[in-house]
């Protein structure tokens, strides 16, 4: 979805000790790390979802991040991507895959009901709002992560 790039002038067992301690289950979000062989951390955070209903508001980012040293004394690449939900992407082309399939079904003479064209209507117009709507909260939500990151490492 996006990348983000950063140089920290640190090394990368204090970066990823500062993350961890930071980003850890107490404050509700899921951190997982893994130490490569070739001196570099990968880590994925997202939110903890309680509830299922949360998954609509909080657990749609997901933060991959890779934490690598560099050739300069005291520096270290930290990589950082976010990516949506899996289940987020899937509800809206559900939405719309729906919704075109009524219109299609009405327009190829399958069924010529005005209930179709309505359903297919309504679905597709759901559809394409809740990918707008998505990709607004999706930014909002990656400066929030940037923010947060950022005051962490303290670059």
């Amino acid at each position: 979805m996006k990348a983000w790039n950063l140089k920290v002038k640190s090394n990368p067992k204090e970066i990823s000790k500062k993350l961890e301690s930071a980003l850890g289950s107490v404050n509700g979000f899921v951190f997982n790390m893994n130490d490569d062989k070739n001196d570099s951390v990968t880590f994925k955070v997202r939110k903890r979802v309680l509830y299922a209903w949360y998954m609509i508001y909080l657990n749609y980012i997901i933060v991959n991040g890779k934490i690598s040293k560099t050739d300069t004394e005291n520096e270290t690449n930290v990589e950082i991507s976010f990516t949506q939900h899996f289940l987020m992407t899937l509800i809206i082309f559900t939405n719309m895959l729906f919704g075109l399939g009524f219109l299609i079904m009405t327009i190829s003479g399958i069924s010529n009901s005005v209930a179709m064209y309505i359903t297919g209507g309504i679905l597709l117009a759901i559809g394409i709002v809740l990918w707008i709507e998505l990709k607004k909260r999706s930014d909002r939500k990656v400066q929030e992560y940037k923010t947060l990151i950022s005051e962490i490492l303290e670059f």
